[in-house]
């Protein structure tokens, strides 16, 4: 199965209903699975073999992906946030490519790739072609799509996504048809990261209509819930974050906001409860996903959220702090160094297997021998099975022997209210060989002395886990994508 039969279906089943609309544009699914015909001719003559987009969310992006699935060609999404330099790097490793780019980057991107064309002259092309029947290229083990990974640690990879791994996960995830014709789902991740491309293809499944946010700004996300009457919508950490603090000062109403799924990062329990309390009546989801894994692997559902939220039990009370349970058809397991399978509460690396995982990169087969697929996640199991995230596996400090999770250190200062984010990395020790370090952000007009921040980590933690190092800084560095590039903050404690 190609993931493209799903706007064939969806056009077939409701061709008029609104697919999609942004910045005043409107597509129906008709209109939709029309030009992803045209699109796949056009890519099909052009004897590229990538089809690549350097933009923000736009028309464009769903009619390529189904375009260049229809004709049988690797997506590949790139991130417009990168240098030239970068992006060069990134475009020599998928030529000979057809690119298709923002308006605004056409003249200093005409170097970039074998065909290069502006997204309006794309879409125009597409608009003065005759209407076809395109045969599609039906392959489930053919390449879908080509991510490269945000590269939070180093050179980005190349992450492989079949169309069998794709179509899995959205025939195990998503009902056709599932959404009623006034449902409609705020799309605002960026289109090179797995949560904007899930999101399409959720959607067109689904026939919900999408309203794309171009450029995310929580005044203007939370304007076009008002406007166009979202009903669902999923945000990384860090954009959340900024929606809690707009709808906090602006107090605004949200109606028609049904369902607001976060993931792409570790969420502070605090922030997960003043969402909860500020937006009672929105059904949260917590979703932990990987590129490699076809996006979602375990949920926290929104009735996880509300039984942890009213318990006065400590160990269902923490649940707020997880990323719940795996979804049908995936297996998690947390294995220590030896490889070895821990059991509940222990610590140590994610591993995840299930037909929807495709573990593969253009470089290597990162699977080992019986599907399992080493996350390079730390994190552990409670006993009921939930999933808790405790950072990247390579971010764990090793002081004097003892293994210190960054994230036991954050999760307690997330709790005091002067502090509004916190980074714990590993510095150079003579005496312990790493030592922990902290890079704290301070709420507005909060005065914290860095003796009260040792004391509340002697007074609740080991005194192992007192930072030998703190910096008070504006602001923490994050992706685009919600992940904090703890790389840039050791670079802080050399």
């Amino acid at each position: 199965m190609n993931i493209s039969l799903f706007l064939q279906m969806a056009a077939e089943a409701c061709a008029d209903r609104c697919a999609l609309t942004c910045d005043g544009q409107h597509y129906s699914y008709q209109e939709l699975y029309e030009a992803a015909n045209k699109a796949a001719d056009l890519f099909s003559r052009s004897d590229c073999q990538y089809i690549s987009v350097l933009d923000v969310s736009s028309p464009a992006v769903p009619i390529a992906l189904m375009g260049a699935a229809m004709a049988g060609i690797p997506f590949v999404p790139l991130n417009y946030r990168l240098s030239d330099e970068q992006l060069t790097e990134l475009l020599a490793r998928i030529e000979p490519a057809l690119l298709i780019v923002d308006d605004k980057k056409l003249n200093e991107s005409s170097g970039f790739a074998r065909m290069v064309l502006g997204r309006d002259a794309f879409l125009g092309e597409l608009t003065g072609m005759p209407n076809i029947d395109f045969v599609v290229h039906e392959e489930p083990g053919a390449v879908a799509i080509q991510l490269f990974t945000s590269g939070t640690t180093g050179a980005p990879k190349a992450a492989i996504l079949r169309h069998e791994h794709l179509v899995t996960y959205i025939l195990g995830a998503v009902e056709f048809m599932g959404a009623e014709e006034t449902e409609s789902t705020l799309v605002s991740v960026p289109p090179y990261h797995i949560a904007g491309v899930s999101a399409v293809m959720s959607s067109i499944y689904a026939c919900r209509r999408m309203v794309q946010l171009p450029n995310f700004e929580p005044g203007k996300w939370l304007d076009l819930c008002q406007q166009q009457a979202i009903s669902s919508a999923f945000v990384v950490p860090t954009m959340l974050t900024r929606i809690i603090e707009e709808i906090d000062q602006r107090n605004i109403d949200l109606p028609a906001l049904k369902a607001l799924s976060f993931g792409g990062g570790k969420m502070p329990t605090p922030l997960i409860e003043r969402a909860l309390k500020l937006l009672p009546d929105i059904n949260f989801t917590n979703a932990y996903g990987l590129t490699e894994t076809s996006s979602t692997v375990s949920l926290l559902s929104p009735e996880d959220h509300r039984e942890a939220m009213a318990s006065d039990n400590p160990a269902v009370r923490s649940r707020l702090g997880s990323v719940g349970k795996a979804i049908p058809a995936i297996e998690i397991e947390i294995r220590d160094d030896a490889g070895r399978v821990m059991g509940p509460m222990g610590p140590g690396e994610i591993y995840v297997r299930g037909p929807q995982v495709s573990g593969e990169y253009l470089e290597r087969n990162a699977l080992l021998d019986d599907g399992w697929f080493p996350t390079r996640d730390a994190g552990y199991l409670d006993a009921d099975g939930y999933l808790f995230l405790s950072g990247r596996a390579d971010d764990v400090i090793v002081r004097g022997g003892e293994n210190i999770s960054p994230a036991e250190i954050e999760d307690l200062l997330h709790q005091n209210p002067d502090v509004r984010d916190v980074a714990a990395v590993a510095m150079a020790s003579e005496e312990w060989g790493e030592a922990v370090a902290l890079a704290v952000v301070l709420r507005d007009n909060a005065e914290l002395k860095k003796t009260e921040i040792c004391n509340q980590i002697r007074d609740k933690l080991r005194s192992s886990r007192v930072p030998e190092q703190i910096l008070i800084v504006s602001e923490l560095p994050y992706n685009e994508t919600g992940k904090l590039l703890r790389r840039v903050v050791r670079t802080w404690f050399e």
